[in-house]
Order: structure tokens, then sequence, then C-alpha cells
């Protein structure tokens, strides 16, 4: 474990001498206070109300009462993604909790330390059928990192405690603590710290040093190298490693959806993302590549477009802290299993003894990259209809806000352009939904980064489908003074799937117009829910009142604030991998494509 990944899992303070009695449901509580934590995210019911009333009485922990558990589940996930601590939801028995599923789903794909807590029936009752049971615990099985059934008073601190070190160490993830209504109510000695068993879990954090020797032999060696970075990077707090090593070898880099703003968009070595909308120099870089350096990315299908095809001459270092992902899919010539802090760090000094402390020549790999990028540059078409390109209206938002802000995106073309069209300088400033793509994630994980961090601005940037998920979490927002900003992007439609309707059925959208926009009933009407709300709504469909709406978003910060953009239907995410195909066949735009003979847009 890295220095900074200790200093992330809170250490419980040495044993007092006089072992205090409590309920479960106090040790939970106290548990909390001693691990560190200062807010949670939940909504009370019949079987975790035991713990709610010793909650109610403490000092240290801030309880934000959600308006919907799937909001408590992604804002525990916006808090960690932002800060790097662990996010803590808390919900009751039976749908409280089933309603955490899509949030513990997502935070399992992205690798994000949230603890969730609930409640459930008496341990008598448990297999019953009993009122607002349901077996979470296996519910979850597949998506928690580990799961834990407390049924017994005394062991609860012990389970909270390994909770927490098992979310934030070696690779993050969320954490399910289940705990009885009748482990709640008895009382038991509270020991803190608790003993904490956990055999077989020893995340390997060191890397084998044959491995990085080979590694670092390949990057001297190779004529074609791309450093391929993944969320893993972020995860592990090593941004300033990674540069270190980038410059020391000079090699071209990307960054995936999960990486944005691990390595500076403005740095002449960053190609931008990946993938199916990556840009044409990141996609060509990784496809024509005769060595790839995957750092705590895992071959996600989005960025390989079709993996027998990917990459064909390229040999493969892959570092992960997960052996698991390490050859899943693409097998590694070098397999190094670590936390990438370490393993950076070690690699740069590797790089330097086999090189001689001299990047390898690459001027003829650089050549070709430039020359995509001058012929390549990312950018959009102004929409024929009349109405505003929401690219515009997102890259203003970036330009207005600056690179300390937090951006949290949707799921969409919002997504994408979000991605695409916003400068990058820092980690932790980008929060999205990659692997599982979970629409209502914005929102709910905006609020959650805002109370991470409340001096920065925080941007929730959301479609009009996304955004009708959780949207009553504003009401949570308003309440708690949580000045978050919303952009919704709203183009009447669920964008993406509308545009892959427009390529590749024959432009027949089916089931994908949501009467939100211009032109419609706007049912609903975001500026009238937004006030309902109590936010300060505002509706903008001309380009000229973009920057007025975002900087008075920017000015106010005594209550959420909610802009519906108003932008065309027809715009689309450009560059574009379609899938199923290889990411030579990337397509810059549409009248760029042989696959696409149709009129442009």
């Amino acid at each position: 474990m890295s220095a900074d990944t200790a200093a992330a899992v809170p250490r419980p303070p040495a044993r007092t001498a006089s072992t205090p009695v409590l309920t479960g449901a106090e040790a939970v509580v106290r548990s909390l206070d001693l691990l560190g934590v200062t807010d949670v995210f939940g909504l009370p019911g019949g079987a975790i109300m035991p713990v709610y009333d010793p909650l109610m009485d403490d000092e240290s922990v801030r309880h934000i009462l959600v308006r919907h558990e799937q909001g408590a589940g992604h804002a525990a996930e916006g808090y960690a993604a932002a800060s790097g601590r662990v996010g803590v939801a808390i919900a009751t028995s039976g749908p409280g909790a089933t309603n955490l599923v899509t949030a513990i789903a997502d935070a399992y794909m992205d690798s994000v330390p949230i603890v969730c807590i609930t409640g459930q029936v008496f341990s008598t009752l448990m297999g019953t059928d009993a009122f607002q049971e349901a077996d979470i615990v296996g519910i979850t099985m597949p998506i928690t990192k580990h799961s834990f059934l407390v049924k017994r008073a005394e062991d609860i601190p012990g389970a909270i405690a390994a909770a927490f070190e098992i979310a934030s160490t070696g690779r993050p993830g969320p954490v399910l603590v289940d705990i009885t209504k009748d482990a709640q109510q008895a009382e038991a000695p509270f020991v803190w710290p608790p003993n904490i068993d956990l055999p077989g879990y020893r995340p390997v954090t060191k890397a084998h040093g044959k491995q990085i020797q080979a590694a670092a032999q390949l990057i001297a060696d190779a004529k074609k190298p791309v450093l391929y970075v993944g969320g893993g990077v972020i995860r592990a707090r090593a941004s300033e490693e990674l540069r270190s090593l980038a410059e020391t070898t000079g090699a071209p880099l990307v960054t995936t959806l999960m990486a944005r703003g691990a390595f500076p968009d403005s740095h002449p070595q960053h190609l931008g993302m990946p993938g199916m909308h990556g840009t044409v120099p990141a996609v060509l870089a990784l496809q024509e590549a005769d060595l790839i350096v995957a750092l705590g990315a895992r071959f996600d299908d989005r960025v390989t477009g079709k993996a027998a095809l990917f990459a064909p001459n390229a040999k493969v270092v892959h570092v992960d802290i997960d052996p698991a992902e390490i050859s899943k899919i693409r097998t590694a010539d070098v397999p190094i299993v670590g936390d990438l802090k370490d393993v950076l760090v070690d690699l740069d000094v590797a790089f330097r003894a086999v090189s001689g402390g001299t990047a390898p020549d690459i001027t003829e790999w650089w050549s070709f990259l430039d020359g995509l990028r001058d012929e390549f540059p990312l950018g959009y078409t102004q929409p024929t209809d009349g109405h505003m390109a929401p690219q515009y209206v997102i890259q203003r938002i970036g330009e207005l806000t600056g690179p300390e802000g937090v951006y949290a995106a949707g799921v969409g073309q919002h997504q994408m352009w979000a991605a695409q069209f916003i400068k990058y300088e820092r980690p932790n400033a980008w929060l999205n939904s990659g692997g599982a793509g979970t629409m209502g994630y914005s929102v709910p994980a905006a609020m959650g980064a805002k109370v991470a961090e409340p001096d920065r601005v925080v941007w929730a940037i959301d479609g009009d489908g996304c955004f009708q998920m959780t949207n009553q979490e504003l009401a949570t927002c308003a309440i708690n003074n949580i000045p978050i900003k919303v952009a919704i992007i709203n183009n009447s439609s669920l964008g993406m799937v509308r545009q892959w309707q427009t390529l590749f059925y024959d432009g027949r959208h089916s089931n994908t117009d949501l009467n939100t926009g211009h032109g419609t009933v706007r049912i609903p009407d975001f500026v009238k829910l937004a006030e309902a709300y109590g936010c300060l709504a505002i509706r903008v469909e001309k380009e000229e009142d973009v920057d007025a709406a975002i900087q008075t978003a920017l000015e106010t910060n005594d209550r959420p604030v909610v802009i519906d953009f108003v932008v065309s239907a027809d715009a689309m995410v450009w560059p574009m991998v379609p899938q199923g195909v290889s990411n030579s066949f990337v397509q810059y735009a549409r009248d760029h494509s042989p696959a696409f003979d149709e009129q442009e847009d």
C-alpha cells in the first residue's frame, strides 16, 4: 500500500482501558465517528430505525436525508470520486436496500470506494419472506467487493472497520454491511479497535523487479510507444508520478473516459481520449502502436472496438493492482501487479537506467501523430435547424468555470461532449458513470461532490432523459444548502439512442422523443420543476444568452441553479468507431465515413 493509500484508510485511536456497553445501533454510529466519517447520505425505514436514533444526537456525522436511496448511493460515489475518501450510504431493508443496487453496481464497475450500511429484518425472520425482507447480500454478491451480514451486536465494529479497509485499499470498490434489527437493538461491549481478520485479502502493492526491468526495456526499444492511461491512475492518486514517467520517456499518452484529468489536457504529449468517441490521434495511436503501456486500464470494449483486431502489432505492458484484470481481454507480454503510485516510480527509475537518461528517438512516430492532430482536430459542425450546438454550451461551461471546478456528467451524448470539450487539468475534476453507464448518476453525484468539496464549483452536466431519473435530489440540495449547478442539455430526446437510430436504423426514431424541448408540450417544464424544488431556474434557447446564464449560475451560491439549455436534436457525437469493427475504421464525421453515405445532418 502506498503512503497516500494508507492515509486514505481511517485508522482507529488506541484502545481505552474501559469498555463501554452500547447497543448495536450506537456501535454503528460510534464506529463511523472513530473512522473519521463526517458525512453520510441516507433514508430511514423500519429495519434501520434503531441506527437513526443515536445518529440524531451525533455531533460528528452529518446525515443528509436524500429523496431516493439511489440518490444516496450516487451521492456517496460523487463524494468518494471527488475527494478520495470513502463515501457512505445508509438504507433500510427490502426496497430501501434494493434501491441502492444501481449505485452499488456503478461503484463496482468504476472502482469507487463506498460503504453501504443497510438494515435487515430480525434474524429470526430471515428466509420467511417477512415484510420488507430482501436478501441484499445475495442480490449484490456479484457487484460488491465484499459483503458482511451482521447478526450480533458485538460483531458490528469489526464489520464496519473491515468494510472501510476493504473499500479503500487495493482496487477500491463498494462494500455492503447488512445488519439485522435484533443486532442493532441488542447490547454488547464496544471494543475498539476491533480485530480485523480478512484471510486471503492481501493486495499486492509492490511490483516484481524483473517485470519492471522488462517493461523499461520494452519502452526503451519501442518505436511507436503509447501510454494508455485508465481510471486506476486517479484512484491510486498517481497523477504526478504519471507525469514524471511520461516526460522521461517522451511517449504519447491517451486518457480514457475514466482517466480524464489524470494528465493535463494542455500537455503537448496528450493526444486526448481514445475509444468509440475518442479523438482520431488517440484512437489511431493505440491502433498503430508497437508498444502499449496500459496503466490502470482494462481494455474495455469501448476502447478496443473489436478486441481481436485491436492494436495488432503492439506488445503490451499491463499494470494493474487487480490481478484479475491483467490478460483478461488482451494477453500482456509483461504483466505487472502493483499499486500504480509505486510502480510508476519504479518504472521511471528503471527506464532511466536502461536508456542512460536519454529518451528514445520516436521522432517519426510523433511526426505521424502530429499530422493526425493537424488533420483531424476535435470540433463540431453547427446545427442547421436553427437551434444551439450542445458542444458549444458545454465548452463555454468549462471555459467560464475553469479547471478547478468539478464536472459530473450523466450518460449519453452530453457525457461524451463533456469528456471532449471541457479541458481537464487535474484529477478528480471529472466524475461520470463510465463502466455501467448509469442514467441518473449526475445530479446526486454532483451533490455528493459538493458536500466533499464545498469550496469548488460543482456542475452536473445532464441530459433531459438522465435528469428525470434523479432530479428529486434537487430538494435535498436546496434544503441542505448544497448549491450545485445543473446544466440540462435538452435535445428533447434520448440523444445517444437517437444517434444510433439515425445511423444504423434508417432514421427510425423508436421511442426516443421525450417531449421536453423546443416545439413540444414540455412535459415536464424543467424551469417550473426546478423552481418547485427551490432552485434558481433559467432557460436558454439562443447562443448569445449562454454566457450570461452560466455567469449567473457561477455567481449564485445561496441555492442550486438549473439551466435548461434547449439544443439541437440533430447534433451527433464525433469521432465515432461503430460497434463491432476495428478502430482502424474510426470515423471523423458523418461525411468522412464510407459506412454512412446518407447526407450530413
